[in-house]
């Protein structure tokens, strides 16, 4: 009982998020350099830089695996 109600309530909630949407008209605000996820270019090549050093390996965003053969 408790798990058809559980699996019920997380269909419902998911479907209830399909309606959403992205309109034709926001579009433009996504758009924005700013608002993309590598806005912050010195960031990224900071990030790479502390990647690199505590892992041992460089280009972790770009490539698959970590140098540990588990790709």
């Amino acid at each position: 009982m408790n798990k058809s109600v559980i699996a019920i309530a997380i269909i419902a909630s998911l479907s209830a998020c399909s309606s959403l949407g992205v309109q034709p008209w926001e579009k433009d605000q996504l758009a924005r350099a700013d608002m993309a996820l590598d806005a912050e270019k010195l960031d990224l090549a900071l990030d790479d830089h502390i990647y690199f050093s505590k892992e041992g390996t460089s280009g972790g965003r770009a490539f698959a695996g970590g140098g540990c053969g588990c790709n």
